[in-house]
């Protein structure tokens, strides 16, 4: 090792060592230090450079700094950041105004991060079945799947069965029913008439990009509309382009009562998310009644404008398509060899590692070596969700990188 090389080294651990004794360990992340990054590529303090394939769980979708949205930033940064929602500004109207267009809604309700999303679609389902659908009070439920991640707040990891979320954080809240994803008759059997909503993610992201049998969202949205129940639909990992459609309900043309959004809405900048409804639904919520100081503020609005008119082109979705089908033929082929299984939608991958050459975070680990960012998940499950900037021959290098660490 040469003096260089160790200098860098030490400088590494520092940083690592630092970050461990000062920051909570509510993380473990994989030892390597990003200090740059552009498109789809980072670099880390020694100056190495891996190709992004976690692309910061979908919030990366446009890449690292793509020009047109840190121009929206800056633009914005000089002019007005904040003034909370006790004013109005010029940029949160043109922002929901263009969001509900995209998403085919009449309303916009911002919020920050995506568990802020969800928790405040949980309040406007409560909200629409006390004041709309006449359920008794205190007495709504609410439909969820197991395996879901829908966040980290005491409310959402009371209705998950991951036990590292969920264990050692109760009391939790009442109210929420749990039925087996991609299930839509197991649905219906626990719709009551207290029920006020279905929540799902369209693609179980979290748990190992999980896709649900073909029909299950038309299925699902057919069972809401009987009952008269909500079908809120978190496409906080999976909307804004990721599986080569602007949300993974339109893979089956399906259109929920409510979109829950965030990660890619702020660009990889900020972070931003949103509740879109139609105005009978987000109606329900008075002033006073939800809020929060950042949420709606100028610059997170300049840049979701900025995001939601890129969207609009198509472009993005439809790289994630075409280049979705590339990166399937590629990881199918090492099924056999070190994979057991690939489930693959648009630019969104789950390959189980045979438990023979190791666990998903050794994988994660070996292929840092080889200038490859992935993240493992539930023991033998490594993700994949390159920015959607990304080019066929980089996904062709990393799936040849994961071929040589398997292999070894």
């Amino acid at each position: 090792m040469t003096s260089i090389q160790a200098s860098v080294d030490s400088a590494m651990a520092r940083i690592i060592a630092d970050e461990d004794a000062h920051v909570a360990h509510n993380y473990h992340p994989l030892p390597v230090v990003i200090s740059r990054g552009e498109g789809a590529w980072v670099t880390d303090v020694e100056g190495k450079r891996y190709l992004d394939l976690l692309s910061a769980y979908s919030a990366l979708n446009f890449g690292h700094g793509h020009p047109a949205i840190l121009a929206a930033a800056q633009e914005q940064l000089n002019r007005l950041t904040l003034t909370s929602r006790a004013y109005h500004n010029d940029r949160l109207g043109p922002f929901a105004a263009a969001l509900a267009e995209l998403c085919g809604k009449d309303l916009v309700l911002p919020m920050n991060t995506g568990a802020e999303a969800v928790e405040t679609g949980i309040k406007v389902a409560r909200a629409w079945g006390y004041r709309v659908k006449g359920i008794e009070p205190d007495a709504a439920t609410i439909v969820v799947a197991k395996g879901n991640f829908h966040g980290r707040t005491t409310t959402i990891v009371g209705f998950s069965d991951d036990a590292q979320a969920r264990d050692g954080f109760g009391p939790f809240a009442p109210g929420f029913l749990h039925v087996p994803f991609g299930d839509a008759a197991a649905i219906e059997a626990a719709i009551t008439p207290s029920t006020a909503a279905v929540l799902i993610e369209p693609i179980q992201g979290e748990a190992g990009v999980v896709l649900p049998p073909e029909g299950y969202l038309r299925a699902v949205r057919e069972i809401c509309t009987k009952n008269d129940v909500l079908f809120i639909a978190d496409e906080i990992q999976s909307g804004l382009g990721r599986v080569g459609e602007t949300f993974a309900c339109d893979r089956e043309g399906v259109v929920p009562d409510v979109y829950l959004l965030g990660k890619a809405l702020g660009g990889g900048i900020l972070p931003l998310s949103a509740v879109v409804a139609d105005r009978d639904i987000l109606g329900v919520i008075r002033p006073g009644e939800h809020g929060s100081t950042f949420g709606g503020n100028p610059l997170a609005a300049a840049v979701g404008l900025r995001v939601v008119e890129m969207l609009s082109t198509g472009e993005f979705q439809t790289r994630a398509k075409a280049l979705g089908g590339h990166l399937e033929a590629a990881l199918t082929g090492l099924i056999g060899h070190g994979v057991t299984t690939v489930r693959v939608a648009g630019l969104w991958a789950g390959v189980d590692i045979d438990p023979a050459v190791g666990t998903g975070r050794e994988v994660a680990e070996r292929l840092i070596a080889r200038g490859v960012l992935v993240k493992d998940t539930h023991g033998q499950t490594i993700r994949i969700a390159p920015p959607l900037v990304v080019r066929a021959t980089e996904l062709d290098w990393a799936v040849e990188q994961l071929r040589v660490v398997l292999a070894a």
